[in-house]
């Protein structure tokens, strides 16, 4: 069974919604999860916000944080898994940030590093990836965030 699908099924049984909010994975966990049949009456809400402008004035992420640590720091993710949580009342929440390559974004930061922040609002976990692919760099920086996504949420659902 896929990721998508235990955390779908998790979700019904536990009478829990999600939500997420995704940078550099561009909507492919929100995609993920609605790929999986029956995942309207556990899924409300998935923002992509590419830009620190609706990090900031839609997610709440302060321009502080975004100014000193940067979009692609665990400081922002925790600001934006908090932000997708209070605008859309879910009950488990994921945001993910970083960069996926093949090119830096102008930063001292690496290809490959990507920051995830999953909350259920009692807990706040954040993952921090190293990720070295060598081939098809920004497809498989984008899976492997996704599926670490996913992970967290089923981990935090399940609490």
């Amino acid at each position: 069974m896929k990721l998508e699908e235990k955390l779908v099924a998790l979700l019904k049984e536990k009478h829990l919604v999600a939500a997420v909010a995704e940078s550099c994975t561009g909507g492919l966990i929100a995609k993920r999860i609605t790929d999986v049949s029956g995942s309207s009456s556990v899924f409300n809400c998935g923002i992509v916000s590419y830009s620190n402008e609706i990090k900031h004035s839609v997610l709440g992420v302060s321009e502080e944080t975004l100014k000193k640590y940067g979009a692609v720091s665990e400081q922002t993710v925790r600001e934006m898994v908090s932000g997708v949580l209070k605008l859309s009342k879910a009950d488990v929440a994921v945001a993910v940030s970083g960069i996926a390559g093949p090119a830096s974004d102008n930063t001292d930061k690496p290809v490959g590093l990507i920051y995830i922040a999953g909350s259920n609002s009692k807990i706040t976990v954040a993952k921090k990836l190293e990720n070295k692919f060598t081939e098809d760099v920004r497809s498989l920086n984008r899976e492997s965030a996704a599926d670490e996504a996913l992970k967290i949420l089923l981990s935090i659902a399940g609490e």
